[in-house]
Parts: structure tokens; sequence; C-alpha cells
């Protein structure tokens, strides 16, 4: 029996965005674009003949803007939405503001013109939407199935395997966290839930380059720990949260004496990512062994799996999201396959567990 397309209506005020978008989506098999409407209002008529399974909409649209269609759609006819957006710096709070309405992920405009740019866009715009396409939404399971994944690369591109374990416990511990789709929500209710004095905290969240930043800024407004964008050298401190840079670098633990900090590089996609949360797991294990949490969330694919099961047998303890409050229940379900997770817990839970993991 041949799978159903997944179907994708396009919303951008520009042709050429609209007639690229569609090139690129419908270039993978599995993807159909059943229509590409110039505004919101055309859009609503084509949701009323044929329901996407995912919407891609741009922010900034004559007659209504995406974030007023976006709550509009989500209060009347829940569906998931992937944000479409040349994303600078000054438009990033928008962003925030609409995965706050509903949006469950957000991608990058291909840049028309600009080959290397345009050639590794599309492989993420078409891994977003049909990541987004088994999203949660409404508290309701997507009907789109799974396809089997392709090779990719794996962290061994950035970083050797850990060999034994790292080394014996030490007073300090530090906790690693991987997320992507709908992780933006998912890691502000953690964080939020968490007191001054947590453990330091190192986060890769899959996330465009100069969203993470704002992201880091908006959450360090509304947590009790202090939360910033991660730089080269940073210190890995108690109290304190690191958010991987989006977009170009991955981010990686490193270890100088009793002290741990991060190492931003530039390396290759790892599990079509960058930053990846299997590289920065692996550099957990390597480096901090048994004085590591290693906690998996919600999100698309595998990314992080193998990270996991390295840091629990590098002595770490670990946690993975449970498939009821995961967005998408990617990353956490392949960890819980390996057996990579010590524990599987509901979102509201993670903050709890996070801390007595790290006081055992």
């Amino acid at each position: 029996m041949v799978a159903r397309k997944i179907r994708v209506l396009v919303i951008d005020d520009s042709a050429s965005v609209r007639r690229a978008m569609t090139t690129i989506l419908e270039e993978d098999p599995e993807i159909e674009v059943i229509a590409a409407a110039s505004d919101p209002i055309s859009a609503a008529r084509y949701i009323r003949d044929e329901v996407p399974d995912v919407i891609t909409l741009d922010v900034e649209m004559p007659r209504m803007d995406g974030v007023t269609f976006l709550r509009k759609l989500m209060s009347q006819c829940p569906l998931p939405v992937v944000m479409c957006s040349s994303l600078v710096e000054e438009g990033s709070e928008t962003l925030l503001q609409a995965l706050e309405a509903g949006a469950v992920d957000i991608i990058l405009k291909p840049r028309l013109g600009v080959a290397d740019h345009l050639a590794e866009a599309r492989m993420t715009i078409r891994e977003t939407v049909k990541g987004v396409a088994r999203a949660r939404v409404g508290g309701r399971a997507s009907r789109v199935r799974s396809a089997e994944p392709e090779k990719k690369l794996t962290a061994d591109a950035v970083l050797p395997p850990p060999t034994g374990r790292a080394m014996s416990r030490t007073t300090e511990m530090v906790v690693c966290i991987g997320a992507s789709t709908g992780g933006t929500e998912a890691l502000r209710e953690v964080l939020e839930a968490l007191p001054a004095d947590s453990p330091g905290i190192v986060v890769v969240q899959h996330m465009p380059e100069s969203f993470t930043r704002a992201f880091a800024n908006r959450l360090n407004k509304s947590c009790a720990v202090d939360v910033k964008e991660a730089a080269h050298g940073d210190t890995v401190m108690r109290g304190h949260v690191l958010i991987a840079p989006g977009g170009l670098r991955h981010t990686m633990l490193e270890r100088q004496g009793a002290r741990y900090h991060v190492s931003v590089r530039e390396g290759p996609l790892v599990s079509r990512h960058r930053p990846s949360v299997d590289v920065l797991f692996r550099s957990a294990a390597r480096n901090a062994g048994s004085n590591a949490v290693g906690i998996i969330m919600t999100g698309m694919g595998d990314d992080g799996a193998r990270g996991l099961l390295e840091m629990k047998e590098a002595g770490a303890r670990t946690i993975a999201q449970d498939e009821a409050t995961s967005i998408v229940f990617g990353m956490p379900r392949e960890a819980i396959a390996r057996g990579a997770a010590d524990k599987v817990a509901p979102l509201g839970a993670i903050a709890r567990e996070l801390l007595q993991a790290a006081a055992r």
C-alpha cells in the first residue's frame, strides 16, 4: 500500500518564494503542494475546500499578518504550521510570538541565487515540513506516518567516540538538554520551573541562525536561572543556562581542571542538524561522564539518541520526555528504543527529575 503524500499549503505574498517553496517541497516524493496562496484570506478559501497536513506561513503579508492568521487558525481549526521567514535579528521576537501562538517550527526562506545556502536549505525545509506533519497539535496526534530515515552523518564527523568511562563523580554536575520540533515552548516550561541555584545547563535546540539569541534573551526574562546564547569559551556555572547558537556551528562540552566550559566550532551537519544534540551529548560522555545528566525532549528524527546512550554508558543519568507530552515523539522514541533513557517522564515532571538526578 502506497502511503499518502503529505499535503502542504504554502502561504507567502512573494510569487518567487511561492514558486521556490513549491519546487523544493515537491522534489521530495513524499510531499505534495496542494495550493500556494498570496495571503491568509485566499488561504482560508483553500482550507475550506481541502484541509492540508501542513501549512508554511509567511510572517509579513498584506490583508492580514501571519501571526494574526495563526491565532485565528489555532482557535478554529488547529493544524501543524511552520513559520517561513527571512529572519533577521529584529524579526525574532515576532517569530517567538508565533511559536507561543501555536506554530510548531520555523524555517528560513530560501535565498534564491545563493547556491551553497539553497542546497542545504532544500534538505532542511523538506525535513522540517515532514517533521511538522507528524506533530501533535491541539491535543490531536497526526495521521501522517513516518518514513524510513535516510542515511546521514553521525557525531563521528565532528568528535571521536568516547573510550570507557570519562571520570569519577565530582561535586559539580552539568546538565545537557537536546530538543527540536516543539522544543521552544517545552524548554520554556522546564527552565521556568528551575530554581536560581540549579546545576549548570547546556541546551541544543534546533533553530535557524540569528534566532537563538532572541530565544535566550526571552527565557532570561522569565526564568530564575540566567539564560544566554552560548559563546566559545563560556563557563558552565551553577544557576546559568547556555543555549547553543543556531545554524552554523556545533556546541560541545569541555573540561579544564574542575570546571566545564563550552566549545563552539564549525563542522558538517550531523544527523542533518547543526548544532547537533548527538555532538553535545557525545562531548558530555567524553568529558563529564557520571558528572552529567542528559535529557532528550520533543523533536523529529533521531538526533541525540546515540549520544544519550553514550552518556548513559559513561555513567550519566538520562531522561527522555514521554510520548503524551511530546509535540513530535521522534527523538525521545529513538532514545528509548535504544535503551538510552534511565527515566521516561512527562514534560511537567522533567524539571523535578533533572534536579533529583543532579542531586543523586
